[in-house]
């Protein structure tokens, strides 16, 4: 059904268009694309008679900055935080709805000249964040990420895609779209992933030596490009492949010692492990399994009233697990890390380094014995979550 990102930009660069497609829980909705410096007229044609949407002009911060052109509102309350400026038609049209004048006016997005528009117009821009689909999964920035991607000017054409009976054009749909078309079809999600394996996500702010109870180690603190989160490397020197540790940060287990968990037993037991055998701990800030703090307390009073830690967290509306490993990837090749061995209980996390590019060697286990006040909340890991444990230590 769909293909690649890779298919997906060699269409692109050929001028032709694709179907974009966002997330079932979002707009749940497909697009067609095109990169403007690539289409030509047909492509505009085919979204006008085929698709039946609106017509808009994804483009960058930059270039709506450099053409001036302002919010269309001044209070944006939409649902999906849409950013449409001003509509334009370009100075040379007539009535500007043609075809042709409309290409003439998204073409003009990729000049210099910034007098080149009249407002209202025919054409509505909408302008993308700067992080592109890492910041907000949107068909906007989709657009503009793909342009980038193709090596072209960051702006582009969309169009949604409605059924000839008004309806909006599903999933079967746009299948029947595809295929009647010839067309290309990929989601945002897989656009997310391909960025998060070409790109680096984080940033190296600062290094120190630190020690501690543990052991000495040197501290190396990143930042994430795209959101305010911030993450810390404990490292000790090692030869050959390191074993490393990803640990999810847990204040109540961590910090105050919750016997709720076991968090606190492997982040001390870890570290323990670095300091003897050298490698690496990357503490990441997921608390929660990557709901955050208050969820996971309110997740904790769900448990109280008889759910496990999996219920509790789908009774919140969240996933089992929302944890990703792209961020713990990147900042292993900013070390210059290939390949590690993985101190962990978890397969997930196995399967989510080796997702984006790390070579997981070997397994090491992690597991301590329970207490009374985490015995069923193991045994829920390994029931439900697939941790690798052993039964007489739950």
């Amino acid at each position: 059904m769909f293909s690649t990102i890779e298919e997906a930009l060699s269409e692109l660069k050929a001028g032709k268009p694709v179907i974009v497609v966002d997330s079932e829980d979002r707009e749940n909705e497909g697009d067609l694309v095109a990169v403007t410096e690539f289409a030509e007229p047909a492509v505009l044609n085919l979204m006008i008679t085929e698709a039946r949407g609106l017509v808009c002009a994804p483009l960058s911060r930059e270039l709506a900055e450099r053409f001036e052109l302002t919010p269309m509102t001044a209070h944006n309350n939409d649902p999906h935080g849409t950013a449409f400026t001003v509509s334009i038609d370009h100075v040379s049209s007539t009535t500007g709805i043609s075809v042709q004048e409309r290409f003439d006016t998204v073409r003009a997005l990729l000049g210099e000249d910034d007098r080149c528009f009249n407002s209202p117009g025919h054409v509505f821009p909408l302008v993308a964040r700067d992080g592109g689909v890492l910041e907000r999964q949107g068909h906007t920035e989709a657009c503009v990420d793909l342009a980038g991607l193709c090596g072209a000017r960051k702006t582009g054409i969309i169009c949604e895609i409605i059924n000839p009976d008004g309806t909006m054009a599903r999933r079967d749909d746009l299948v029947t779209f595809k295929d009647k078309h010839q067309l290309k079809m990929i989601t945002i999600e897989a656009l997310v992933h391909y960025r998060k394996q070409q790109e680096a996500l984080i940033k190296r702010e600062a290094v120190v030596e630190m020690p501690t109870d543990f052991g000495h180690f040197t501290v190396y603190g990143y930042s994430e490009i795209y959101s305010d989160r911030e993450h810390v490397v404990y490292m000790k020197p090692y030869t050959g492949v390191p074993d490393i540790r990803l640990h999810s940060e847990c204040l109540t287990g961590d910090v105050f010692h919750s016997r709720r968990c076991d968090c606190g037993t492997q982040l001390e037991n870890g570290l323990r492990h670095i300091n003897e055998h050298g490698g690496l701990l990357i503490y990441l800030r997921q608390e929660g399994r990557g709901i955050g703090l208050i969820n996971k307390l309110k997740a904790y009073e769900k448990i109280e009233e008889g759910l496990d830690t999996v219920e509790a967290n789908e009774a919140l509306g969240f996933d089992a697990d929302l944890r990703d490993y792209a961020v713990a990837a990147s900042i292993l090749r900013d070390l210059g890390i290939q390949s590690v061995n993985l101190i962990t209980n978890n397969p997930r996390k196995i399967e989510g380094l080796r997702d984006y590019g790390i070579d997981v060697r070997i397994r090491i286990p992690h597991q301590f014995s329970s207490n009374p006040d985490n015995s069923r909340y193991l045994a829920t890991k390994k029931e439900k979550l697939g941790h690798l444990l052993e039964e007489n230590l739950i």
